[in-house]
């Protein structure tokens, strides 16, 4: 061992000593200091097995030179969050993901940092602390969780994801389900770690970042409990190594190039509509100046190759063996921009020449797509000025056209209860304000009244509409992000019951069919609701929280 008297910078002997009480030696203080920053915890199913995850990764920085020190930040789970009136706060938490990483980044000053993660804010909160940060950095997402296929029983011959179970809980309410189908669906579908097997907001984000360069091939779409990810996980630990040696740092991969690629192959499978919040606030990060209208510019343009569960048949597993981002890209090379780089050194062009393909059933050519307009569509009209979104991919073609009278919602727990105590009708239009960012706050997810309402048999013949914002696997006439939000006084806030709404998603509108005269003066005595909370981190975010046009991003 060198002498630290003769050797080292006597100024850091503080440092170094503290280093020293967490076991780490004077060789490996002299080593490329790699953060490990993992979102590990027990309460959430997607991140359960990232600590395991995290030792194969530390094994590859240390075989490659470097030394590993692992930290976590927070990780809720949007499901388990989404049974109260606490989901106000998921997404929230992106912006404390992202401060926590980058206070301890850069108050430790870190040679590279390999981020360890899964689900639907997480991914997002460590991109915009990979940009704050902008050392050499590589992903390693989490994994799918296992499809759930019974082999014996009432269900035989079903797969199930987790999807499957919202949408369970508005088949049992309506009969269609026995007790005993519904608790094998609730006690066994959830039947590994991983990110939920459907494409929601955790899918398309590990999606998003593999298209983006920021990790290693194929490793959104693996199986959480797999081998494979095992060893990608090793080799993602020596590929940071190379990062840190030839300076490859995060704003050389994330770039407004790589952004739009993303998106693009995120359109192209019928990706979560969360992902524009998350798009747009990424831009917002490196001086772009993304907004939700720019999505329904590139949908226009990106035909629709893929889709999978609850819009199809498909899973993710099943993406996976169809050759998952990299074919899909693959499929898409001549509308993506190729000179983008990845964290191999390749850029997209040289990476994409070397990949094959034999599957045509899940993943479509380009030039035989599954329809000629990408996963989202956003409308606009007297009831969202500013624009509102659908995942029109996952959408009844009976209900691209849509109009009926209004019943209007102060909260999530009031559809949702209409919705199971069967007080919603055929042809109706629901109405669910003040859920948007700034009046929730938080801008909760209805994805359980969606799925209900799905699950119900009314996917075809009722339409949702909310300044809030639906799981990314919400499938049926659900339209969310209404632009202004109630509480900032957009005109959803003094729709009446009965009032008539049209919905037409060709034309990108959305209206209420009353005169402009009537909207202002209803807009003349509106009063805004109630804060739900004048103090804690709520009240904050509140203040700061931009409009979900922008991302959602704080100001």
């Amino acid at each position: 061992m060198k002498n630290p008297v003769n050797d080292l910078d006597f100024r850091k002997a503080y440092e170094r000593a503290l280093y020293l009480g967490c076991g780490y030696s004077y060789d490996d203080l002299e080593k490329p200091r790699i953060a490990i920053v993992n979102s590990w915890n027990e309460i959430n199913p997607g991140h359960i097995h990232l600590q395991k995850l995290a030792k194969f990764v530390k094994n590859g920085v240390k075989k490659a030179g470097g030394t590993p020190m692992e930290f976590n930040t927070i990780a809720i789970c949007d499901g388990i969050a989404n049974s109260g009136n606490f989901s106000k706060y998921v997404l929230p938490t992106r912006e404390i993901i992202a401060a926590s990483i980058e206070s301890t980044i850069k108050a430790y000053n870190f040679d590279g940092m390999v981020m360890v993660c899964s689900c639907d804010k997480i991914i997002p909160g460590m991109l915009i602390a990979a940009t704050r940060c902008n050392l050499p950095t590589i992903f390693l997402t989490g994994g799918v969780m296992e499809p759930k296929y019974f082999e014996t029983g009432p269900l035989k011959g079903k797969t199930y994801v987790t999807s499957d179970i919202k949408e369970a809980i508005g088949q049992f309410n309506r009969g269609k389900l026995t007790k005993e189908e519904f608790l094998l669906i609730e006690s066994q579908t959830c039947c590994s770690p991983g990110a939920c097997n459907m494409m929601g907001t955790a899918n398309t984000m590990a999606c998003i970042v593999e298209a983006m360069g920021l990790s290693l091939p194929e490793c959104a779409t693996m199986s959480a409990i797999s081998k494979e990810k095992e060893t990608l996980s090793y080799e993602t630990g020596r590929t940071i190594i190379d990062l840190v040696r030839d300076d490859v740092r995060a704003l050389d991969l994330i770039t407004h190039d790589s952004i739009e690629n993303a998106i693009k192959v995120a359109l192209s499978f019928g990706g979560s509509s969360n992902m524009i919040l998350h798009m747009c606030a990424l831009s917002h990060e490196i001086g772009g100046n993304l907004n939700h209208f720019d999505f329904d510019k590139l949908s226009k343009k990106i035909p629709l190759l893929a889709k999978f569960k609850p819009a199809s048949e498909y899973n993710l597993t099943e993406f996976h063996n169809a050759g998952g981002v990299k074919v899909l890209m693959k499929k898409l090379e001549p509308l993506l921009k190729l000179s983008s780089k990845n964290v191999s050194g390749l850029t997209l062009e040289e990476f994409l020449k070397n990949i094959i393909y034999d599957d045509y059933q899940i993943i479509r050519n380009l030039e035989d797509p599954i329809d000629l307009e990408g996963g989202i569509a956003v409308l606009s009209g007297n009831l969202a000025p500013d624009g509102a979104i659908i995942k029109q991919s996952a959408l009844n073609k009976n209900m691209r056209y849509h109009k009926g009278p209004a019943k209007t919602f102060e909260s999530e727990e009031e559809v949702r209860d209409a919705l199971l105590e069967n007080r919603v009708n055929k042809g109706d239009v629901l109405i669910i304000r003040n859920e948007g960012p700034k009046g929730s706050p938080g801008m909760r997810e209805l994805s359980l009244p969606a799925a209900i309402l799905v699950g119900m048999g009314l996917g075809d013949s009722v339409a949702m509409i909310t300044d809030g914002r639906y799981s990314g696997a919400t499938r049926g006439p659900c339209i969310g992000h209404v632009c202004p939000e109630a509480y900032e006084g957009g005109p959803i806030a003094i729709v009446k019951d009965g009032d008539i709404i049209e919905i037409d998603i060709e034309n990108r509108s959305l209206n209420i069919l009353i005169s402009d005269d009537e909207i202002n003066s209803r807009l003349k005595v509106w009063e805004r609701v109630k804060p739900f909370t004048t103090k804690g981190y709520l009240s904050i975010y509140r203040k700061l929280v931009s409009s979900a046009k922008f991302g959602g991003f704080l100001e």
